[in-house]
């Protein structure tokens, strides 16, 4: 279902990939949006036991596309360097297929302490643990990975 990148020589481990999915710090999101338009958007994200967790608000443009369509894609560009001698870029990136749901349960409460850790590790725990108890404002979306490649060019390997 997925294809085979084109090219083989720049493909990362699995390893690699999921490596760099650990240490980026914003993605995009791609989805399905209003009247069929693709919607990508930049977010904050945790990559955490395997899965792609995020929050968003109950109500917008984000949560109402994952909703009704819940297949959608997250890329991360993990470093680029033009290269203007060679006309080019070098870089390391990942692409993630897979399928998002809402978080819920015990799920949701690990998934919002690894988000915590991740956008306010310099925060007091307990102030952290405070967010976590007491946030209903928020949906905690995962993404069940289906397929994960990640690419590089040159020296961002």
């Amino acid at each position: 279902m997925f294809r085979t990148m084109r090219r083989e020589e720049r493909q990362m481990t699995p390893e690699a990939a999921k490596s760099l999915l650990k240490a980026g710090k914003t993605g995009v999101l791609a989805c399905l949006g209003d009247g069929g338009y693709p919607y990508a958007l930049p977010l904050n994200y945790v990559y955490h036991q395997d899965k792609i967790y995020f929050h968003t608000a109950k109500e917008g443009h984000k949560v109402d596309a994952v909703l009704k369509n819940p297949k959608v894609s997250f890329a991360l560009v993990g470093a680029d360097k033009i290269v203007s001698a060679e006309y080019t870029t070098h870089y390391s990136s990942v692409i993630a297929f897979g399928r998002a749901r809402i978080a819920e349960g015990e799920e949701r409460v690990k998934a919002s302490r690894a988000l915590n850790e991740r956008l306010a590790g310099d925060r007091p725990e307990a102030e952290r643990e405070k967010s976590v108890n007491e946030c209903e404002s928020a949906y905690i979306i995962a993404i069940d990975i289906e397929h994960l490649t990640g690419k590089a060019h040159e020296a961002c390997q």
